[in-house]
């Protein structure tokens, strides 16, 4: 399951970034790294983009970014 699949409320724990190159760089240096739990706090209307709290902070980012994402689903 990846990022973009989770629905607002759910929670999941990072298994892997499965992006490369600046845009790796650039989701490690915000704290998306592999055993952090996130949370989907909304998504927009149109499904794009969606907010995300990791590491107490909200992140916003585009659903092609979070597919990227695997995460594992936590209660």
């Amino acid at each position: 399951m990846n990022l973009a699949q989770l629905k607002p409320g759910e929670k999941g724990r990072i298994t892997a970034i499965g992006v490369s190159g600046p845009l790796k760089r650039r989701l490690m240096d915000m704290g998306v790294l592999v055993g952090e739990e996130v949370k989907v706090v909304k998504v927009a209307p149109m499904g794009d983009p969606l907010e995300v709290f990791i590491k107490s902070y909200h992140l916003s980012l585009r659903k092609n970014e979070a597919e990227g994402i695997a995460v594992e689903v936590s209660l």
